[in-house]
């Protein structure tokens, strides 16, 4: 057992993860100090203005901090002192079965899947994790008999060395968060830390994805796939199959769009992979309506047919909207905050644009990137310049479709936020939306 009693911890990052951290350290007797990069969490309990002149016996980092060339977590690792992340915290201290999903798109959507096909067949269950709920949070209230489904992050996973779900899934990989891990590859390599390569770890990966396919392939892997499979969760005549046994017709699929069918493939081979029964996945599927901001249909404007992609933070996401929508007809706004990514693969592909509305700090690069192969795009220094625009001009026939392949925070505190406003504008509706 994990044990802090009476151990000095620094919790380091006060967002909401930190803040969880912070109660499940006191609940279990730790001695807690806090820090964070930003001076607006001063005036926090216990907080310490310079923790590198301090000795503590355990530092605890949310994932909000970066880890590459922050100084104060070289310190303390260089020191000895034993750094851990908060999912690493929450793991400790959970009792029952973990699974963890990761992956560069479509996290969100399969976590709450998988938590409803749980809960639905009647099992204790939790759905934490980057899905909005820090794993700290519910640790205290999990038992032996209970099943935690944990949405992974790659910042989650960065400083990650002790969490070990019972079973993994890796839903996708492609180019995200460069300008936090510096490449690639090193995406990739964090991303991976999710697999224990232990045999006791089941694990469900991605056939049709390269990247996901050469993670593993032991004995306990269950692959999924759109392709027709010997064995593992696959689509055959119309149907999801589990080996040779029927699953659901994708006709009762209620979610629009290619990578939502990988979806749930995903989750129906996570809930196989648990002798969750057939007829219990199948009304799951069926009643189940996926979080916003995800190829969301809002309605019409004069005609136009309006979408919000704004969880579209890379260019994977993009590319797999135009997919699902087609682009004939389709008026694109792209943008925001520029991760590390070259965009010619939105452009490279010869696709019949009706418009593209460039904005934000990446307008200008997706300016000339779309330029460069013979589009005539427009630039826009905001999403709500953009959008306006497009409602001015919106028509019958076209598809409306906000997808960045950005992040939000060069104009918003979240992709959640940029989605809300996207929909204000163009059809005079919000809502009010927690942010942390």
């Amino acid at each position: 057992m994990f044990n802090v009693k009476g151990k000095n911890v620094l919790v380091y990052g006060m967002g909401i993860s930190g803040q969880s951290a912070c109660k499940l350290l006191h609940e279990k007797g730790a001695c807690v100090s806090t820090y964070d990069d930003e001076e607006r969490f001063a005036s926090y309990f216990a907080y310490e203005k310079n923790p590198i002149q301090k000795r503590y016996d355990l530092i605890v980092v949310s994932p909000g901090i970066k880890v590459q060339g922050n100084g104060l977590i070289t310190h303390f690792m260089m020191s000895g002192t034993k750094v851990i992340s908060e999912l690493d915290l929450g793991f400790a201290f959970c009792r029952g079965k973990v699974i963890g999903i990761t992956g560069t798109n479509g996290k969100t959507t399969v976590t709450s899947l998988v938590g409803d096909i749980f809960k639905k067949s009647g099992r204790k269950t939790f759905v934490c994790g980057n899905i909005g709920l820090p794993i700290c949070s519910i640790a205290p209230q999990t038992s032996d008999d209970c099943v935690i489904v944990c949405e992974v992050s790659n910042f989650q996973l960065e400083l990650s060395s002790m969490f070990k779900a019972s079973t993994a899934c890796v839903l996708n990989l492609a180019p995200d968060h460069i300008d936090r891990h510096g490449s690639y590859e090193e995406y990739l390599r964090v991303k991976g830390k999710i697999l224990t390569h232990k045999r006791r770890q089941r694990v469900v990966l991605n056939y049709d994805d390269e990247s996901v396919n050469r993670l593993q392939n032991n004995r306990k892997t269950l692959f999924f796939s759109k392709k027709m499979l010997k064995k593992g969760v696959f689509i055959k005549n119309n149907w999801i199959f589990y080996n040779k046994t029927k699953i659901l017709p994708l006709s009762e699929i209620p979610l629009f769009g290619e990578k939502n069918l990988e979806n749930v493939l995903s989750a129906v081979a996570i809930a196989v992979t648990h002798k969750v029964k057939p007829n219990v996945i199948r009304e799951t599927v069926r009643e189940f309506k996926a979080p916003p901001h995800r190829i969301e249909y809002l309605g019409q404007v004069n005609g136009a047919d309006v979408f919000d992609d704004s969880k579209a933070t890379n260019i994977s996401s993009t590319l797999s909207a135009v997919g699902s929508l087609g682009d004939r007809g389709l008026v694109l706004l792209v943008g925001g905050q520029n991760k590390g990514f070259q965009f010619d693969e939105i452009f490279n592909k010869g696709w019949d644009f009706e418009a593209l509305l460039c904005f934000g700090d990446a307008g200008q690069a997706l300016f000339d990137t779309a330029v460069k192969y013979g589009y005539n795009p427009l630039i826009f220094p905001t999403m709500k310049a953009a959008t306006y625009f497009a409602k001015s001009n919106a028509c019958e026939g076209q598809k409306i479709l906000l997808s960045p392949s950005c992040a939000s925070f060069d104009e918003f505190s979240s992709y959640a936020v940029r989605g809300e406003v996207f929909k204000e504008i163009m059809l005079g509706e919000t809502k009010q939306i927690e942010m942390s």
